[in-house]
């Protein structure tokens, strides 16, 4: 089925102990079929960023994260000290 058929025909056949199943599968997937290998990658990459894209939405009222905020916190700002009365809450 290959145009190269008759040159892996003529080649020795390693020995089994020495020859991995994924060797072989290895050999076979970068060797015979390596277009259609970095398409199907390139087609699952395409896939990957257009999930990301359809799912990252950006809703009103959500809180995020500032880092600059986090950052710039001094301990001045990072608590708030209240007094309390008895029996009331916050």
């Amino acid at each position: 089925f290959a145009a190269q058929l008759a040159s892996t025909v003529s080649q020795p056949i390693p020995d089994l102990p020495t020859r991995t199943n994924t060797a072989a599968l290895g050999d076979i997937l970068y060797t015979d079929y390596l277009y259609y290998f970095q398409i199907s990658g390139l087609v699952l990459l395409v896939a990957m960023i257009g999930a990301i894209v359809l799912t990252l939405r950006h809703k009103p009222g959500v809180k995020r994260q500032s880092i600059a905020a986090q950052v710039g916190r001094t301990p001045a700002t990072g608590m708030e000290i209240r007094k309390v009365k008895t029996g009331e809450g916050l």
